[in-house]
């Protein structure tokens, strides 16, 4: 499957809700076989769990958590071909949507984006480099895809020491052709963000811009067998119940991105 260029997908801006940061690019990436499966939470229940140096992002005053299980392949820095042993591995996070209150840059800008409640990855050498080097909380795994008869079957249980269990068993596929969502909607409220917020020990805020084309999304069905990625979320000694609902699905196939190095945010002296 060809590659698409990381220079070549950098000309590609018209869409972005701002402009690409200075600099560039530190990473590449492709995502495949990506599952988006989102949930309505209150959003009173989610508050405690985002840093005090970020708000939590709302759509008509709706809070919601996504659960995400896609694979990477060729992850690699821009000017470096992909190894076939650390490049490619299964990755699945769970999120909600963040923003920095009053600005997040130097023009007073306040950048919607994803805060990851977890990652979970099949690549140990991934996942300490982004615990370090990101800020972000992954976690090693152990995890199987495989499709058959066009559903994308996804296995995933976390073995990383000291953490919290967590496990997801599901099957997924599309269920109609390709679309670009429109501005304004949930779906494009959703999944067309352009950055992730991170935090370090000490409570600093970063930010890590990242470039795609817009997401070219599919309605998707999905039979989600197993599910314990939330239940070490909430406050002490108790767990953040995902509505008895059915989630809002979309389903991607590949997606070429870029991404760029941290940066502290203007609220980065907030504790958590």
């Amino acid at each position: 499957m060809p590659r698409a260029s990381p220079d070549g997908l950098l000309q590609d801006t018209a869409h972005r809700p701002w402009p690409l940061p200075p600099g560039r690019p530190v990473m590449a990436m492709r995502w495949l076989d990506l599952l988006f499966a989102h949930w309505p939470v209150d959003a009173a229940a989610l508050r405690p769990l985002i840093p005090e140096g970020l708000e939590l992002d709302t759509f008509d005053g709706q809070a919601w958590l996504g659960i995400v299980p896609f694979r990477m392949d060729g992850v690699r820095p821009p000017w470096c071909p992909p190894l076939p042993w650390v490049s490619a591995f299964a990755e699945l996070n769970v999120r909600t949507y963040v923003r920095v209150p009053g600005g997040g840059d130097s023009r007073g800008h306040s950048k919607p984006g994803v805060w990851f409640f977890s990652l979970d990855a099949a690549n140990p050498l991934a996942v300490r480099t982004a615990r370090l080097t990101f800020h972000l909380p992954y976690f090693d795994a152990r995890m199987r895809i495989e499709e058959r008869d066009g559903w994308v079957r996804y296995d995933s249980r976390r073995t990383h020491r000291g953490a919290p269990p967590g496990v997801f068993r599901a099957r997924y596929r599309p269920v109609s052709e390709p679309y670009l969502s429109e501005p304004g909607t949930l779906e494009h409220w959703l999944t067309e963000r352009y950055c992730l917020y991170a935090a370090d020990r000490r409570g600093r805020v970063y930010r890590g811009d990242i470039h795609h084309v817009p997401w070219p999304l599919q309605p998707a069905e999905a039979e989600i067998e197993e599910d314990t990625l939330t239940s070490p979320l909430g406050a002490p000694g108790t767990a953040l119940e995902r509505p008895d609902v059915a989630p809002l699905l979309h389903f991607v196939r590949r997606l070429e991105v870029v991404a760029w190095e941290l940066k502290a945010t203007k609220r980065s002296r907030n504790p958590l």
